[in-house]
């Protein structure tokens, strides 16, 4: 049986799933015929044994998230040496680009 992500499953048309549950012999599937795609891509999941949870893709719309959250964390480390070093523009400067690139992040993940 080929393997299945949730992602895939739910762009699949009813038909699709019910192909793919009619090989299934789960109480979560039964009487799949009768069941709408709300309905049945849940048990079909649990069938599968699929997290139905979904996951925020790191690229959204064009911002990566991911590199984001390393830039962050350059960002605060070098904010933490500022610090140190008693460079108080320098780190008003960091802290201000932490927080626009935060604003970025909380804007492209919504």
């Amino acid at each position: 049986m080929a393997e299945h992500t949730y992602e895939e499953l739910k762009h699949k048309t009813i038909a699709d799933l019910r192909e793919i549950a009619r090989g299934l012999d789960h109480e979560a599937v039964q009487g799949y015929s009768q069941l709408n795609k709300e309905h049945l891509l849940p048990g079909l999941c649990e069938a599968l044994g699929i997290d139905t949870h979904e996951h925020h893709h790191h690229v959204i719309g064009g911002f990566d998230k991911g590199a984001a959250k390393r830039k962050l964390r350059a960002l605060k480390a070098e904010k933490q040496s500022a610090f140190e070093a008693g460079d108080r523009a320098r780190v008003k400067a960091l802290r201000r680009r932490i927080h626009r690139i935060n604003h970025q992040i909380r804007a492209h993940v919504r």
